[in-house]
């Protein structure tokens, strides 16, 4: 079993920045293969892909991410991380990281991470 922990959220003001973290855990497990991708939930909206990473290290982002955001790996320590910079308030809402949902079957859900934009 999986499990993914998120981390690096916050309250921001618009124009700041944040980096968040992504440990991904299990038995015998590795994210080596896989391709991996940050999600957002804002409120009342649907989860979205924002960005994901291959397992060679190739990224493609959403309209929402792109120029903005950078996702990277470190595959020996099993992380992923989301650099989001020029933040917007309406990137406020819950981030999560997974497998890249259009390549593999997501793992469960971790807790996700709140990003807050206000001034």
């Amino acid at each position: 079993q999986v499990q993914l922990v998120e981390s690096g959220g916050g309250l921001v003001q618009p124009g700041g920045s944040l980096r968040l973290t992504c440990a991904a855990s299990g038995t015998n497990f590795s994210i080596n293969p896989m391709s991996m991708g940050w999600y957002r939930q804002a409120p009342g909206k649907q989860r979205e892909l924002i960005a994901a990473i291959t397992s060679g290290g190739n990224s493609n982002y959403g309209d929402s991410a792109k120029g903005r955001f950078t996702i990277s790996r470190d595959n020996t320590k099993n992380t992923v991380y989301l650099q989001m910079n020029s933040l917007k308030p309406e990137d406020t809402a819950v981030y999560y990281c997974n497998a890249d949902w259009f390549r593999n079957d997501p793992w469960d859900w971790g807790q996700g991470t709140l990003v807050i934009v206000s001034s």
